[in-house]
C-alpha cells in the first residue's frame, strides 16, 4: 500500500509541466490536422482562373 501511494505521488512542479505538455500536445495536434484540412480543400476547391474583375484587394 505505501509503495502505491509513492509512486502515485506528483509535486506541483511536475504537475504543471504535464498539464502544460498536455495543452502542447493538443494545440499542435490541432494545427497539425488544420494544416492538412487546407491542403485538402485546396485540392478539390482550387481558385478560377478566369477572374478578372478588377477587385483584388491586396493590390488596391
Amino acid at each position: 500500500m505505501i509503495v502505491s501511494s509513492i509512486i502515485l505521488y506528483v509535486d506541483p512542479g511536475s504537475g504543471s509541466y504535464l498539464v502544460q505538455a498536455i495543452i502542447a500536445a493538443v494545440v499542435g495536434a490541432l494545427f497539425y490536422f488544420k494544416n492538412i484540412w487546407w491542403r485538402v480543400k485546396a485540392f478539390f476547391f482550387k481558385p478560377k482562373k478566369d477572374d478578372t474583375t478588377g477587385n483584388d484587394p491586396v493590390n488596391d
